[in-house]
């Protein structure tokens, strides 16, 4: 399972012109469902979003989380992350998991974050999202819980 993570002052995903989910300050995870993934790398997955130090402690380096901080988490199905772009000029999905798996596995995810945390949207499988984020700082990370 794929999650590049970016710390946001504010974030926002739209489906059909409508907003279906919005956080302030918090973490964006885009979120690709790689074939071999099970519900081991869902639990291990959430707990690296929610435990993941990106957030400025006092003395302003990375010490805090976002279990630390209560900020938001807004997570988007993103297959397109688990593309290999290594050769050629088309990305090839091979590595993504099917459909059937990946609405799965995402929606394992969305239940089991807001069964844990208290502030969480999200995005829908499958559909055509257009995402609004504001970077904070930038950070960005690429987190990444391997299949198997």
């Amino acid at each position: 399972m794929i999650a590049l993570i970016q710390r946001v002052s504010e974030a926002s995903v739209r489906i059909g012109g409508e907003v279906a989910g919005a956080i302030g300050p918090g973490i964006l995870a885009l979120v690709a469902v790689e074939a071999g993934d099970t519900r081991a790398a869902v639990e291990r997955t959430l707990e690296r979003l929610l435990g993941y130090r990106v957030f400025a402690d006092s003395r302003g380096r990375m010490n805090l989380s976002l279990r630390d901080t209560g900020g938001g988490l807004l997570l988007v199905p993103q297959f397109t992350l688990a593309a290999d772009t290594r050769k050629g000029m088309r990305p090839s999905f091979s590595g993504a998991a099917p459909p059937e798996l990946g609405t799965e596995l995402f929606g394992l995810l969305l239940s089991r974050a807001r069964e844990a945390h208290p502030v969480v949207a999200a995005g829908r499988f499958g559909a055509d999202m257009q995402v609004a984020l504001i970077n904070d700082g930038p950070v960005t990370f690429w987190l990444q819980t391997r299949a198997g």
